[in-house]
């Protein structure tokens, strides 16, 4: 199964071409390599996706090039979280780092899925600045 890694901040300026020549030395390991540029210049949006065919070729890749110095630019070299399949779906991940979060759409089967236990309980990174703003408003509340 392959592995898509993400590779970000790279220069406005970087070409296919480029990409591929840095990381040339797993070219043996690649599966292939895409740059996305924008849609109306052309030019690079910063970011691309090198696919590889093993886990631990990732895990390599990743390790090597994470960090590494590109034209005044750090990399960021990871790897990519899955797509969504439909419009509704959320990507899987087991790390809870997901971008988007489904809104109780299955996408294929058009079934609604309730998720109170999610919804109900606030992100624990936010939960202490939540409880401070609801404390704030309150005391609005009650002084108007």
């Amino acid at each position: 199964m392959s592995v898509r890694i993400y590779v970000g901040n790279l220069p406005k300026e970087m070409e296919r071409g480029e990409l591929e020549t840095l990381f040339s030395e797993h070219s043996e390991d690649i599966v292939s390599i895409k740059l996305i540029s924008d849609r109306k210049t052309g030019k690079c949006r910063g970011f691309g996706f090198v696919t590889v065919k093993t886990d631990e070729q990732a895990d390599a890749i990743v390790e090597k090039f994470s960090g590494y110095q590109l034209e005044e630019s750090e990399l960021k070299v990871e790897k990519a979280l899955p797509r969504a399949k439909a419009k509704g779906d959320a990507p899987e991940s087991d790390n809870g780092s997901n971008r988007r979060k489904a809104k109780g759409n299955t996408g294929n089967r058009g079934k609604s899925v309730t998720q109170e236990s999610e919804a109900a309980q606030p992100d624990p990174r936010w939960a202490q600045d939540l409880a401070k703003l609801k404390e704030l408003l309150a005391a609005q509340a009650t002084s108007s």
